[in-house]
Order: structure tokens, then C-alpha cells, then sequence
């Protein structure tokens, strides 16, 4: 019987393969340095149920039965699992080696570009679902309908089709050959625009060699460049139209394969319905009717920190967002300027010392365009999460160069402070939008303002 141990269980991406593996009877285990947090005690309960054994990282729970320990790009030389790992002679195997054998195994749509993945993931499990298809799910976000039964909710273990992200941050993309497999997008986001090119452009040889479909946005100039006669397209103009914002939620009309229907998705802004299309578009071809798709999405709870909305007492609307790079800050931004009956307050807290000084001129350009007159943006210190990192590049050179620009740009290096300035600010009818990502306080830091 297959074993494996993964370093690092509690974050996103780790937990949901040992989820999804331990759901098909797979033994499972694995470690995380922050079990001895109280924080994390949540997270290690939910592993726990899921069938998933929990240690510390201290090498104690590595054994020679163990058929690999699993790790990510993260993980750094000498940590005391890989160590233990190495005098037992078990194989070390990358996160995205197992993914692409899961993949192999399964039929799977795989979800890639660089916004919107963990959505569309979402978004397809959910229509499959709700259409009776029982399908699997290894998402980088949990699923509120699935948080809401206990769960950390980012992995199922279903018979039918697996609806997965395909992560191209770290270079793995090209190493998935999926049945199904989406572009969504290409924008800058870790790396240069000609290097994720490539990335792409691999990852769509690799489905047409595997004899799948390739799905395309056809909005996304860099996304349809990839296209060939075979390719489906998605997007605006193309199966989507008549798109019109209704307070927090979207409407619009699909037409494709002959048929027709009208769309009522509860979640704001036009690129959260463009999401919808892709997801659309996939499950079309996993043999889901049109009417079946908009039946479903009806009845969409939401997915953890994209677009999650709160209601606050005083008419004030909070928002909280993943959004974490400039093409997805500006799609935030104006998502919810399309309900705001006041001004927008945003607040932003990057992550990385390195990405945010890589990003800093995109950043500024794709803020300071989004934003109107009214709207204010606040920024508190870059998320340091340890490390060696340079530390001299902060967000308030964000601040300063948006200033520059004519914009509203703030800066307290507080996050609590800063919004205990923004909530003084905000009145009935604006809305409190808060983006970041990698940050595991931040949910429970939006919890405390609600």
C-alpha cells in the first residue's frame, strides 16, 4: 500500500493532496512547523478527520515505510523531515511530481493562468456537483458550501471528473497533461511576461499531445494566442454577453452548442463571470447542459477570501480579497466600484520583499487607472513570512509613487492601524475592500473587523 508524508501539510496546496489521497485510501501523513500554534490547531483537527496522521516538524514522523515524503518549492535544505528522510533512503518527490500522476490517473480539468484559478476550479467542481457527476476537487481555496460541513474544503475525493489548479508561480505548469486544460489568462506575476509565455505554451502542447482539449479565453489577447483550430474558446463575444452588475452579484447570457439561457451568478464584478464562462465552456464538454450550468451557479456560495462579501451594520460593505497582482488588484477594484454607492476604500498588504519590488511599476500603472477621484488606497507593510529576504523595498514606495500620480495613497506600516483609520473614514454606502495573499492571519485579521 502506497504512504506518503508531506512537509508543510497545513498550507493550501499540500493539504489538498493529502486529502484528496486519503479519501481514495491512500495512508497519508504529514507535518507542519506551525502545529505548535494554536493558530493551526483548526487545521490540524480538520487533517485529522480527514484521515490525514499529524506531527510536528521534527523528523519524528518519518519511518521507512514510506513510499516518499512530498514537499514544495517552500521547503528549504536541512529541514528536519527531508533530513530523516535521507537516512531511511525514501524518495523526496515535489508536490507538483504527485499532482501530475494524479492527474495521469484521473480525468481531470486543469485550471492554469495567472488570476482567477482557484474560481474556476470552484466554480466547475460545483456544477458538476450540483448536475450529479460526483467529481473530485484539488483547489488552492476552500469552498464555503464545504467549510460550511467542518471541512477545511479544499479537496474532494469523488468517482468523477477532478477539477484541479495548475500552478505556474514556481515553473511546474509544464509538467500536466490533463484531459481537459483551461488558459484563463497571462499577465505578470512572478515572473516576466516572455518566461510565462513559454510556461503556457508548453502546458498547451502537453494537453494536445495527451489528445485533450484545450480551452482558451478568447478576451485574453496572450491566452487566445495559443489557440489552433481545435481550440474551444471562451469569453466576452464569444459564448458570454449583455454582462450587468445587480448590487453583489452578475447577470448575463450565454449562447453555445445550440443552446441558450440567461445567467444569475451570486458573486460581483465582470471578471468573476468571465471565470463563470471558462468554467462554462468545461463542463460543456464534460457533458453538462447549458441550462444544468445556469441552474447551478444559482446556487454558488462563494469561495474563501475571492470576492467574499460582508454586510457590515452601519451600510458599509467590506470585501475580502485574494487579489494579490496588479491585473487582479485593478479587477478587484473596479468589481467593486460597481456596486459602491459611495467611495471605495481599498487597503493592500503584499506579500514577498522581492515580488513587490519586481511588480512595483505594474502595480502603480494598473492601480492608478483603476482608481476613481474618490477612492482611496491604503497600504500597510510588505507580509514578511521569515527568512533572509532584503527588507529595504516597503509598500510605502507603493504610496508615494501613486501619490505622484494624483491618486489617494496612504501608508501605515500597522495593518491595525491602518484600518482603524480607513473604518473611521468609511460611511454608508462605501465599501472596505482588502486584498492580500500568502498571509494565514488574514482571515481571521478580516473576521476581527467584521
Amino acid at each position: 500500500m502506497e504512504s506518503y508524508f508531506f512537509v508543510g501539510v497545513a498550507g493550501v496546496g499540500m493539504s489538498a493532496l493529502a486529502q484528496f489521497l486519503a479519501g481514495k485510501g491512500v495512508k497519508c501523513s504529514g507535518s507542519d512547523r506551525y502545529f505548535d500554534d494554536s493558530e493551526r490547531e483548526k487545521v490540524k483537527k480538520q487533517l485529522e478527520e480527514a484521515g490525514v496522521e499529524c506531527f510536528l516538524q521534527n523528523g519524528s514522523g518519518i519511518n521507512k515505510n514510506l513510499t516518499a515524503i512530498v514537499i514544495s518549492t517552500a521547503i528549504e535544505t536541512g529541514n528536519p523531515d527531508t533530513e530523516a528522510a535521507h537516512k531511511f533512503n525514501i524518495p523526496i518527490m515535489h508536490r507538483s511530481e504527485l499532482l501530475a500522476k494524479i492527474m495521469q490517473e484521473n480525468l481531470t480539468i486543469a485550471v492554469s493562468g495567472t488570476s482567477g484559478k482557484s474560481t474556476v476550479t470552484g466554480l466547475i467542481w460545483h456544477i458538476l456537483n450540483e448536475s450529479g457527476k460526483d467529481p473530485s476537487l484539488l483547489s488552492g481555496a476552500g469552498l464555503s458550501v464545504l467549510e460550511e460541513q467542518g471541512k477545511i474544503g479544499n479537496a474532494v475525493a469523488g468517482t468523477g471528473w477532478l477539477a484541479a489548479e495548475a500552478d505556474e508561480s514556481d515553473g511546474t505548469l509544464v509538467k500536466y497533461s490533463p484531459k481537459i486544460g483551461i488558459i484563463l489568462n497571462i499577465d505578470k506575476d512572478h515572473k516576466e511576461l516572455f518566461e510565462l509565455e513559454k510556461l503556457f505554451e508548453e502546458f498547451a502542447g502537453n494537453v494536445r499531445k495527451a489528445g485533450g482539449t484545450l480551452i482558451a479565453n478568447a478576451s485574453h489577447p496572450l491566452a487566445a494566442k495559443f489557440a489552433d483550430s481545435e481550440t474551444v474558446l471562451f469569453g466576452w463575444g464569444v459564448q458570454g454577453s449583455d454582462y450587468k452588475a445587480n448590487g453583489v452579484s452578475s447577470e448575463f447570457k450565454v449562447c453555445s452548442k445550440g443552446e441558450a439561457a440567461d445567467f444569475y451568478l451570486p458573486m460581483p464584478g465582470k471578471h468573476n463571470a468571465e471565470n463563470a464562462l471558462a468554467a462554462i465552456a468545461a463542463c460543456q464538454i464534460a457533458g453538462v447542459s447549458l441550462k444544468e450550468c445556469a441552474n447551478a451557479l444559482r446556487t454558488w456560495k462563494g469561495i474563501y477570501r475571492r470576492s467574499q462579501i460582508y454586510k457590515l451594520k452601519n451600510g458599509v460593505i467590506l470585501v475580502d480579497d485574494y487579489a494579490h497582482n496588479p491585473a487582479k488588484i485593478a479587477a478587484s477594484i473596479r468589481s467593486c466600484q460597481s456596486f459602491a454607492k459611495g467611495k471605495l476604500l481599498a487597503w493592500f498588504q503584499p506579500h514577498g520583499f522581492a515580488p513587490t519590488k519586481f511588480l512595483k511599476d505594474d502595480f502603480v500603472e494598473e492601480i492608478s487607472k483603476a482608481l476613481r477621484p474618490s477612492d482611496e488606497i491604503w497600504f500597510s507593510s510588505i507580509y514578511y513570512a521569515g527568512g533572509t529576504a532584503d527588507r529595504s523595498f516597503d509598500s510605502n514606495i507603493l504610496s508615494e509613487a501613486l501619490t505622484q500620480k494624483g491618486c489617494k495613497a496612504n501608508f501605515i506600516a500597522s495593518r491595525e492601524k491602518c484600518l482603524e483609520k480607513m473604518q473611521n473614514l468609511a460611511k454608508s454606502g462605501d465599501v472596505l475592500l482588502l486584498m492580500g495573499a500568502r498571509d494565514p492571519s488574514l482571515a481571521e485579521f478580516v473576521k476581527g473587523i467584521v
